[in-house]
């Protein structure tokens, strides 16, 4: 699995962003030394903003040989027809849809049911874990401890470089 920090985010800017370098880091820090994950600043090469379609792109050129997933949340997926050129990303990877609460099967479907379905879309289970990185940041910022909702090495981090709001530690 590829993990690719977005360089520039094409939409709204997130509300303490720590950056795209920190975001970069935070990935790795995840990742870890689990042979299964890989990280990539090719968004963060890049000029302009960062577009999942772009992405794909270079991708598709760099790895001919390769199948791409694009694996996104059912409410992500909803949302796919508002994105940049959505009928390219689905050109280009097949779509790999998580369940998530509050957003249907049938709804995904419906948002998409207007684009070409390009390689397509695969529905897939996961477990549910109650975790989301809007409520990371909130508990950052109040002071709220983050263990065991990420990795001891991301919430180091996170802790040491004062991230979402909190106190840099030293």
């Amino acid at each position: 699995m590829l993990l690719i920090p977005a360089g520039r985010p094409p939409h709204k800017p997130l509300e303490g962003d720590p950056g795209a370098e920190h975001r970069l880091e935070l990935c790795r820090r995840a990742a870890g030394d689990d042979p299964r994950f890989e990280v990539s600043d090719l968004e963060l090469r890049r000029d302009g903003p960062s577009y999942t379609a772009d992405t794909l792109l270079q991708l598709a050129s760099a790895l001919p040989d390769s199948e791409l997933f694009l694996i996104v949340g059912a409410d992500v997926a909803a949302g796919l027809p508002t994105w940049h050129e959505p009928e390219r990303v689905l050109s280009l990877a097949t779509l790999a849809v998580a369940r998530r609460r509050g957003t249907s099967r049938k709804a995904v479907a419906r948002a998409l049911s207007g684009l070409r379905a390009g390689r397509g879309t695969e529905f897939f289970r996961m477990p549910r874990i109650g975790i989301s990185s809007t409520d990371i940041r909130r508990r950052v910022r109040m002071g709220e401890p983050i263990s065991y909702l990420v990795p001891d090495a991301v919430a180091d981090y996170i802790h040491r470089h004062g991230l979402y709001g909190g106190e840099a530690q030293s």
